[in-house]
């Protein structure tokens, strides 16, 4: 099987002991032929930024968190650009968007620059890669006012997508796509499931969120993007078909969202 993993962070700490290990031969030789490896904050830019650059597979989204915006700046906006500008295997702007858990910067904050990541995504004509949490009506009022439905176009991905399937069909028809992971394996993971059912495959993309949101039967390890056999098992259930065409369709798909056709 051919697989594309859309989100994964393997420049996080948790990786320092085995990196190279999955990096240079695991990861191939489970059939992982694309990872994009997503920023959260000015260091991992950098850190993602290199691990592309390593990799002939790897691929990078740059962008921050909604965790990490409280001290940004116009500064870290132009860096983002630059090594977005000076790497064509940077793919995406993110993970951007909104996070209203407790402790998380302002609202107002959040939303200034996700707008202002939206328009420099924009300027350089990359899909963006959202994270909402707790956050459904708000995330779709910005995208709605900052993006319509072209004919053949990928605004984005939802990652981690956390909502109802209706909300999901509101994101679709908007031009994104829906990022489905370990969730989806969960007993507590009606909605994810019920998602999955009702939203066409092509409008989904696998991911993992390593080291985060390990599938079962490995809940609350560290991730690792082997274990997206156990998300694409549970699709190919859910929609009633092979484990071949989950891979085939959303390798199809994830090709279109990052512009790698």
């Amino acid at each position: 099987m051919r697989i594309f993993e859309t989100h994964a962070h393997y420049d996080d700490a948790a990786y320092d002991e085995d990196r190279s290990e999955l990096l240079d031969g695991k990861l191939k030789e489970a059939g992982i032929e694309y990872v994009v490896n997503i920023a959260a904050d000015m260091r991992s830019v950098s850190t993602t930024d290199e691990l592309t650059k390593k990799y002939d597979y790897i691929y990078g989204a740059l962008g921050i968190h909604p965790e990490a915006v409280q001290n940004l700046t116009e500064g870290d906006m132009e860096i983002i650009r630059s090594k977005t500008v000076n790497n064509e295997k940077i793919r995406a702007i993110g993970e951007i968007g909104f996070d209203f858990s407790d402790g998380y910067p302002e609202q107002d904050v959040q939303e200034k620059w996700f707008r202002r990541q939206i328009a420099l995504a924009k300027e350089l004509k990359k899909p963006i890669v959202v994270h909402s949490r707790d956050a459904a009506e708000d995330t779709y009022r910005v995208l709605k006012s900052e993006y319509e439905k072209k004919e053949g176009q990928v605004n984005g991905v939802i990652h981690c997508f956390s909502y109802s399937a209706n909300e999901a069909l509101k994101y679709t028809e908007l031009g994104f796509v829906i990022g489905v992971g370990g969730v989806v394996t969960f007993k507590n993971g009606r909605k994810l499931k019920e998602t999955v059912q009702q939203i066409p495959l092509e409008k989904i993309v696998l991911e993992t969120d390593s080291p985060y949101l390990s599938p079962e039967p490995f809940r609350g390890r560290r991730n690792s993007s082997l274990n997206l056999q156990y998300i694409i098992k549970m699709i190919a259930g859910l929609k009633n078909v092979s484990e071949d065409e989950v891979c085939e369709t959303t390798m199809k798909n994830a090709v279109r969202l990052y512009g790698l056709g």
